[in-house]
């Protein structure tokens, strides 16, 4: 059940985390121009209206479709998106990630059926026609049943979140937030939930308390802390670093490991959870768009006018609340081991690992014990790929911690990229992806190429192996 929910959450945020750009793009102008903006300007609000209609939804239609089949199930997938725009009067995010992968899958099996049938020469006649039919068929199809079908079920989901908002019990999700996201739920929850639900808000209050949920980086933070205060051995030195990457950087992952070492400290994050939400919910906090990622940076940016200052309360309380509470259990845990190695960090490292998407246990092992890195001669490494669920969070990070290795040995002639598991350029020579998702890896990345699991993506001794087959 992780698994498949960890897929499913993988796919939803495949669709939304590309466009985090257009929707920070919008949380931008709706924060400074709507009446309640920092500079109001009614000539300029003009865009918020459109662009959260059409242009919004329209990319995640698009982005949908063609994970599913490439550009073409993309056009079908924009196309077919616009039946639940106009059919409907919401936001359609929701909307737009049914009718988007729909559209790319049904163009994709049609064009499996008819392929091999159509006459020599009438290919792009056949293509494009069959593509405009289906997509009309799916247009008249969403806006006459999807769309309405949607928005009522967004108005169901809306009015349940606004219940339990004003019953005051919204801080209660972080009981299930705060253990999902150390599970690679994170994706799920944030721009599969709350993600829709808080675009609604805006739209409606220019700002949500959804977006702070999920992305607040306080919780982590109070446990990163009590480690560097209270740890012993490899979970207090590299604590220090750990803090950087998560609250600055906003890559959440980092902290992971931290809990699994010692899983008592799950009851840390969550009580900073609460006490972030009730904070959050008591000071009337919200943000404007996705704080994508979990960054402090990103929190303030979000912060609409006026709203600073309830958003930065509720992150500095949830903070203080997860060192206090973890302290104990950190302190215990490091009274009774003795991890001068980093024996305990690495092994929460490869459980985090295997946490993510999976393959079986078997092979998962056989990456591990053949964690050596070969190309082949015939084709020089030119080109490097790290491959995460996303594409967005720990590859990224990995990117830039690989290219420092290579300028260090005067490597300068690889190009080093990102990319979501999903869509591994055809290019990539080498493939690095964390050990869960090797087999998926492998799936998409071309024949040749060569694809290892990673159990850390700061520190991995593959590295070393790499840059010695770089020209």
């Amino acid at each position: 059940m992780r698994e498949k929910l960890q897929k499913f959450g993988g796919f939803l945020s495949g669709m939304v985390i590309p466009n985090i750009a257009a929707i920070i793009c919008w949380g931008f102008i709706t924060a400074f121009f709507i009446p309640t903006g920092w500079m109001p300007s009614e000539y300029f609000a003009k865009l918020v209206g459109p662009m959260i209609t059409y242009l919004i939804p329209l990319l995640i239609g698009f982005t949908g479709g063609r994970l599913v089949y490439g550009v073409r199930g993309g056009v079908v997938g924009a196309t077919v998106t616009m039946g639940v725009i106009v059919g409907s009067s919401i936001p359609m995010f929701m909307g737009a990630m049914i009718m988007g992968p729909l559209g790319g899958w049904v163009i994709k099996k049609w064009d499996e059926m008819i392929e091999p049938k159509i006459p020599t020469g009438f290919e792009m006649l056949v293509n494009n026609f069959s593509a405009g039919i289906i997509a009309m068929i799916l247009v008249l199809l969403a806006y006459n049943v999807i769309g309405p079908v949607v928005a009522s079920l967004a108005a169901l989901l809306g009015n349940a979140a606004k219940v339990i908002a004003e019953a005051k019990l919204l801080p209660l999700l972080a009981v299930l937030i705060e253990p999902g996201k150390v599970l690679f739920l994170n994706n799920a929850i944030n721009h599969g939930v709350f993600g829709p639900l808080g675009i609604a808000e805006v739209n409606e209050f220019g700002k949500s308390i959804f977006f702070l949920l999920e992305s607040n980086p306080g919780p982590g933070l109070g446990l990163l802390v009590a480690y560097w205060v209270f740890g012993k051995g490899m979970g207090k030195q590299s604590a220090p670093g750990a803090i950087i990457i998560h609250f600055l950087g906003g890559i959440h992952e980092i902290y992971f490991p931290y809990v699994l070492m010692n899983p008592l400290c799950i009851i840390g994050v969550i009580a900073g959870g609460l006490a972030a939400d009730f904070t959050f919910l008591m000071l009337n906090a919200g943000l404007v768009a996705t704080p994508s990622p979990g960054s402090i940076f990103a929190e303030i940016a979000m912060a609409p006018k006026g709203g600073l200052l309830p958003v930065l309360a509720g992150i500095t309380v949830g903070a203080v609340v997860s060192f206090l509470v973890s302290s104990p259990f950190v302190r215990s845990h490091s009274s009774s081991i003795d991890d001068q190695s980093g024996e305990e960090l690495a092994k929460a490292q490869a459980l985090v690992q295997s946490l993510k998407p999976a393959k079986s246990q078997e092979q998962a092992q056989a990456v591990v014990m053949n964690q050596t890195v070969a190309t082949n001669e015939a084709h020089p490494v030119k080109k490097i790929v790290f491959a995460c669920e996303a594409g967005m969070g720990s590859s990224v990070m990995a990117v830039s911690v690989l290219k420092k290795k290579l300028a260090q040995a005067g490597k300068t002639g690889v190009e080093v990229v990102h990319s979501p598991v999903t869509q591994i350029p055809q290019d990539a020579d080498i493939v690095l992806t964390a050990e869960g998702l090797v087999e998926s890896a492998r799936k998409v990345a071309r024949p040749d190429a060569q694809v290892y699991g990673v159990q850390d993506f700061i520190n991995s001794p593959v590295y070393d192996e790499v840059i010695k087959l770089c020209p």
